[in-house]
């Protein structure tokens, strides 16, 4: 007779154990690819500009508000007692398809909205008391070392190597990981903040093959080396959530992991995700579209 109840009980006792995660850009692709796994784990706050995702249908308990403005009281009481942001918010620059990395005044203007925003991410969570902050990095930090490789001079390139791009675009991501670990060394605010950047690689689910012609196999390595797949995001972000340690051999509690599945292809190096996290992707691209590989190979 009290075995439902105890079993009520339990239940009400692990959802109110629900840690408080804060989403920024939650309406946003890369945010909503790992959205359902988030919200089903966690108690999440989702922000945004928006209120609709890139297809128009409505996210889920979104709260609207602009992350770039300074003035923080704007925003501050969303992150009160959560415990981490997962920070993917971005402003996209206006171009046309064909001007993608266009290193223009336009370009560098909205990338410095970028890190000023992501400062105000880091200084609201320190304030407020929050433990870590995940954040949705690029690859484009490092992306100078790819002329490297596909020149053939270059094999892997690993989250310690100092950062390199020869775009706006990444010159910003590479400034979100030194600002963060300026907030992890406590130098700033006089508290440590955690901070793990994530360096994402190639989240479409195999659309980078579509692009790749017949007999290219450069261009074929990098979309299969790039590769993430849905569930090992959410694999990737929520161990970064929830490692008990992040600090670094010095102590810094501070990351830098490239967000990739376990791919035979790789570039980029996940050997420290896998050590410091235990990130154990599931997914390899070359298993998943073995039948692709084939017919572009043999072009």
């Amino acid at each position: 007779m009290l075995r439902p109840a105890l079993s009520q009980c339990s239940a009400k006792g692990r959802e109110m154990a629900k840690r408080k995660v804060v989403l920024t850009g939650a309406a946003g692709y890369v945010a909503q690819r790992m959205f359902a796994a988030l919200a089903e784990r966690y108690e999440l706050v989702s922000l945004d500009v928006k209120e609709t995702d890139r297809a128009g249908r409505p996210v889920p308990g979104v709260r609207v508000c602009d992350l770039t403005q300074s003035d923080r009281d704007a925003y501050r009481a969303h992150f009160r007692g959560a415990d981490t942001v997962v920070h993917c918010a971005i402003v996209r620059t206006p171009r046309p398809a064909h001007a993608f990395r266009a290193n223009d005044e336009t370009e560098f203007r909205a990338e410095y909205l970028n890190v000023g925003m992501a400062y105000n991410v880091y200084r609201t969570a320190q304030e407020e008391g929050l433990r870590r902050v995940v954040v949705c990095s690029s690859n484009h930090a490092a992306d100078y070392y790819e002329r490297l490789i596909w020149d053939g001079q270059w094999d892997v390139v690993t989250p310690e190597m100092l950062p390199k791009s020869d775009n706006f675009y990444g010159w910003a991501k590479a400034c979100y990981e030194h600002l963060g670990f300026v907030f992890a060394t406590g130098k700033a605010g006089g508290r440590a903040l955690e901070n793990v950047q994530i360096r994402i690689g190639g989240p479409r689910d195999g659309a980078d093959l579509d692009q790749c012609p017949p007999g290219d196999i450069a261009r074929l390595h990098r979309g299969l080396g790039a590769f993430l797949s849905a569930r090992d995001q959410a694999q990737l972000f929520i161990k970064s959530i929830e490692a008990p340690t992040i600090a670094d051999e010095h102590g810094v509690p501070f990351q830098i992991f490239y967000g990739v599945s376990g791919n035979t292809h790789n570039f980029w190096s996940i050997a420290n995700a896998r050590r410091v996290i235990g990130y154990a992707p599931e997914d390899n691209s070359q298993v998943l579209f073995a039948d692709r590989i084939a017919a572009i190979a043999r072009g």
